[in-house]
């Protein structure tokens, strides 16, 4: 707290450091406290400091200039009240899936009241409880926020967080974290090594299976019963081997995972292949290619035939000089005469435009 003024000043306090001068309300005590010291005085500056402030500390705070008359000027101390770290309650590890869970955080000690806030994998949470309660220094307050959600096996693992924001955290909220652990039945599928299982060539079906607790090693059946041929069908681990396919594997296999939350399985519909088939279905398909000739074939005999008639239609009918002068010619000299006059005739007839 700085006062600026030019003469001699003095602090004093009404309700501040010295309590116990406040019994009388028009009298002002001097300060007078261990942890009150004298930064700067001058003519015109004197400046102290408190240190560990306290709640005690919060009052108005006087500064006198001895003149005639006597000059004041009084200044109000607001003291934060800082937020006790926040504890998370409510949860009991493990929780089964499907359960409701509720959790509470709590911290005491802000003034004012604090905000509690919640996260669940860095997503804010917004339809929870508040509550806020008076402190016994009726001064301070501890406030409480509850969540409430129903847990499914993707909450495993996930890490709830209660954040606490307060102006006197300087931007640095106070958090706790909790991490859940969900117990849930397996899920289980069935993956083959190769999607078109072929007869002579070796097969594994592994036995994909996810749960909490893990589950315990799986059980392998075929149609119903037990592995007909243990000698070529191996499990190992979670991994079914059949050594040689040949027809007799036809059938439906099923994979069983347990843990003690409960039971799961699937299934898988095994067809062997014969690769002599299989070979047959990739070669080319002579027939569609013999097809496509014929009908690339017929366009075009098609083509020809209809550019013929089309020629044969327009084929004009053109006559040498000799067969224009040939018509009532008695020999070919009168012919060529008859002719060479038709052409001058023809050039004497030109009319020109202009």
């Amino acid at each position: 707290m700085i006062w600026k003024r030019s003469a001699v000043l003095r602090f004093y306090s009404v309700c501040g450091l010295l309590l116990q001068a406040a019994a009388s309300k028009n009298k002002m005590k001097a300060l007078r406290d261990n942890r009150i010291e004298l930064v700067r005085a001058s003519w015109h500056e004197l400046s102290i400091s408190v240190s560990d402030v306290s709640l005690s500390d919060e009052g108005q705070y006087t500064c006198s200039l001895f003149t005639m008359p006597v000059k004041t000027s009084k200044a109000y101390l607001t003291v934060l009240g800082v937020p006790e770290k926040p504890q998370i309650s409510g949860f009991s590890s493990p929780v089964m899936e499907g359960d409701l869970m509720q959790l509470t955080c709590k911290t005491s000690g802000s003034k004012p009241a604090a905000d509690i806030r919640w996260f669940k994998n860095d997503k804010e949470i917004k339809d929870v409880k508040y509550l806020k309660e008076e402190d016994a220094n009726r001064k301070t307050f501890t406030v409480s926020s509850t969540l409430d959600f129903r847990v499914d096996r993707s909450d495993d693992g996930a890490a709830v967080i209660c954040r606490v924001d307060h102006e006197s955290l300087n931007a640095t909220p106070q958090v706790a974290m909790q991490v859940l652990e969900i117990h849930y039945t397996p899920s289980v599928k069935i993956i083959p090594s190769t999607p078109f299982p072929q007869e002579g060539q070796p097969l594994i079906l592994t036995c994909e299976s996810k749960g909490k607790p893990l589950p315990e090693p799986v059980l392998w059946t075929k149609d119903g019963g037990e592995l007909p041929d243990p000698d070529r069908m191996v499990v190992s681990g979670r991994e079914l081997n059949i050594l040689f396919l040949n027809k007799t594997d036809n059938g439906t296999y099923r994979c069983e995972a347990t843990n003690t939350i409960g039971q799961s399985s699937a299934e898988y519909v095994l067809i062997v292949h014969d690769p002599n088939a299989l070979a047959g279905q990739a070669g080319p398909d002579h027939a569609l290619i013999g097809g496509i000739v014929a009908v690339v074939v017929f366009v075009t005999l098609c083509s020809i035939f209809l550019l013929g008639r089309y020629l044969a239609r327009h084929k004009g009918t053109y006559l040498t000089n000799e067969a224009k002068g040939a018509e009532d010619a008695p020999d070919a000299d009168t012919a060529i005469i008859n002719a060479e006059g038709s052409q001058v005739n023809a050039e004497e007839k030109k009319e020109y435009f202009i």
